[in-house]
C-alpha cells in the first residue's frame, strides 16, 4: 500500500498537483443535468455580483438598513448559516465517538456542507460592511484586532478556525483515498475532537455577540445560546437529509437509510427542545410584561399599528409545530414524503424564527422609542441570491470531486487500485428503492 510519507520532496509536491488537477478535471465533466444545475447557480451568482456592484457603487443606502435598524437581511442569513455549519457535528459525533460505520460513510458530505455554510456566513458579514476594503483592520499585527475584548474578534476566530478544520480534515481524508491508502485515525482524530467542540463554539459565540449588546434588551436572554444550538440541530439535519437523498439519487453514493433515520430523529428531538425554549421565553416576557418586552410584543402581536413581522413569526411557529408533529409520530417520520415535508418546513421555520425573527425585533423600537419597520430591498435580495448560489456551487463542486475518490472510482496513477465501492456515475432518475439497495451493498 502506498504511504503518504514516501518519496517526500518534489515527488510529494507533484502528487499534490496531480491530485488537484484530477479533482478539477472531475469538476468539469458531467451530464447535461449537471451543467444545467451549474448554469442555474452561475445565473444566481451573476445576479448577486450585479447587485453587490450596485451596493459598492452607491453604498448601503441601497439597502433598507438605517441608523434605527443597522442589521437586516444579511445578518439574518448569517445567523441561520452558522447554525447549519455547526450541525455537521451531529454526524461527526456518532461516526467517530460511537463508531457508527454507516454514518462515517457520509461524514465527508457533512464536512462539505459545513465548508459551504461557513463560507456563505463569512460572505454575508463581508457584504454587510459598508467598506469591505477595511477588513485589513481585523488582521492581527496590521490592524487592531481587539482580542479578547471584542466579541466580533472572537467570532472571526471561531468561524475561520472552523472553516480551516473542516477543510484540513476533509482534504487529508480525500487525499488518502486518492492515494489508495486508508486515512490514519491517529493523525486526524485529535482535530476531529477539536472540531466537535469548535462546532458548538461557533454558534455560542454568535449568540454571545448579540447578547453582549446591552442596548438591545431583546437579546439580553440567557436562553439565547441554547436556543441557537437547538435550532441549529433542527435546520442542519433537515438540510442534510434533503442533500443526502439528492446525492444518493444522482450518484448512488453509499448512504444507508439508517443515516437518514438518525438525522430525522435528531431533527425531531431538537424541534421539541426549540419549541419548549420559545415557549419558556414567551411566558417570561409576557407574564410580567415590562418596557423591555416591547420588542417581543412588536414581533408577536404588533406595536402601535406596526406588525410587518407578525404574520411571518406565526407562520414560522406553525411550520415548526407541523414539523415537530411529523417528527414525533414514528410512522410519519419513517415515511419519505412526510419526512421531506417536515424538513422543508423546518428549514423555512427556523430561517424565519432565527433570522428575521431574531435580528430585526431587537432594533424595534429603538432605545429612544422610534419604530422603524425594515423590509429588505431588491438589492439585498439579489446579493443574498448570489451568495446562496456561490455556496451551493461550492458544495456541488466539492462533492463532484470527493464522491468518485471516496467511492474508489478516481485514484492516483501509481495508487493501489481497489474495487469501486459504489457507482458514481449512475443516471439521474433511478427509483429510490434502487438507490437504497445500491447504497447498502
Amino acid at each position: 500500500m502506498t504511504e503518504l510519507t514516501e518519496n517526500s520532496g518534489g515527488g510529494a509536491v507533484s502528487r499534490v498537483f496531480r491530485f488537484v488537477a484530477d479533482c478539477l478535471r472531475e469538476m468539469v465533466h458531467g451530464s447535461w443535468r449537471y451543467w444545467t444545475w451549474m448554469a442555474v447557480l452561475a445565473a444566481m451568482l451573476a445576479v448577486g455580483a450585479w447587485s453587490y456592484a450596485q451596493q459598492l457603487s452607491d453604498g448601503l443606502v441601497v439597502t433598507d438598513m438605517t441608523n434605527q435598524v443597522s442589521w437586516g437581511f444579511y445578518i439574518a442569513n448569517f445567523t441561520f448559516l452558522v447554525g447549519v455549519a455547526a450541525a455537521a457535528v451531529m454526524i461527526v459525533i456518532p461516526a467517530y465517538i460511537f463508531h457508527r460505520d454507516d454514518i462515517k460513510d457520509v461524514v465527508l458530505m457533512g464536512d462539505t456542507m459545513a465548508i459551504a455554510a461557513v463560507t456563505m456566513a463569512i460572505l454575508f458579514v463581508v457584504v454587510d460592511l459598508g467598506r469591505p476594503d477595511r477588513l485589513w483592520h481585523l488582521l492581527p499585527g496590521i490592524g487592531i484586532f481587539h482580542f479578547p475584548e471584542s466579541m466580533l474578534a472572537w467570532d472571526v476566530i471561531v468561524l475561520n478556525g472552523y472553516l480551516a478544520l473542516n477543510i484540513g480534515i476533509s482534504a487529508y481524508v480525500v487525499y488518502c483515498h486518492y492515494r489508495g491508502c486508508e486515512p490514519k485515525l491517529r493523525y486526524y482524530f485529535p482535530f476531529v475532537v477539536v472540531a466537535i467542540f469548535w462546532a458548538i463554539s461557533i454558534h455560542t459565540v454568535t449568540a454571545f455577540l448579540y447578547s453582549a449588546n446591552s442596548g438591545r434588551p431583546f437579546w439580553s436572554n440567557p436562553l439565547l445560546a441554547p436556543r441557537f444550538i437547538a435550532s441549529a440541530f433542527c435546520s442542519g439535519p433537515a438540510l442534510m437529509i434533503i442533500g443526502l437523498q439528492i446525492i444518493r439519487r444522482v450518484s448512488r453514493y453509499p448512504i444507508k437509510q439508517s443515516v437518514i433515520n438518525h438525522l430525522a430523529l435528531v431533527m425531531a428531538v431538537s424541534l421539541q427542545i426549540t419549541l419548549f425554549l420559545i415557549g419558556a421565553e414567551l411566558f417570561t416576557e409576557f407574564y410580567n410584561e415590562g418596557e423591555h418586552a416591547a420588542s417581543i410584543r412588536y414581533l408577536f402581536l404588533g406595536l402601535d399599528g406596526h406588525d410587518a413581522l407578525t404574520p411571518w413569526i406565526w407562520t414560522a411557529l406553525l411550520f415548526l409545530g407541523i414539523a415537530t408533529f411529523i417528527g414525533t409520530v414514528h410512522p410519519l417520520r419513517q415515511n419519505v414524503i412526510t419526512m421531506n415535508i417536515a424538513c422543508v418546513l423546518t428549514v423555512a421555520g427556523v430561517w424565519i424564527e432565527k433570522g428575521m425573527g431574531m435580528i430585526i425585533p431587537a432594533f424595534v423600537p429603538t432605545p429612544i422609542g422610534e419604530i422603524y419597520e425594515y423590509t429588505p430591498t431588491l438589492i439585498e435580495i439579489g446579493v443574498t441570491i448570489g451568495i446562496w448560489g456561490l455556496g451551493l456551487m461550492i458544495f456541488t463542486l466539492l462533492a463532484k470531486a470527493a464522491i468518485p475518490i471516496a467511492c474508489g472510482g478516481l485514484r492516483a496513477p501509481d495508487a493501489k487500485q481497489a474495487a469501486p465501492r459504489c457507482d458514481v456515475r449512475g443516471p439521474v432518475g433511478e427509483q429510490a428503492g434502487t438507490a437504497t439497495a445500491a447504497s447498502t451493498t
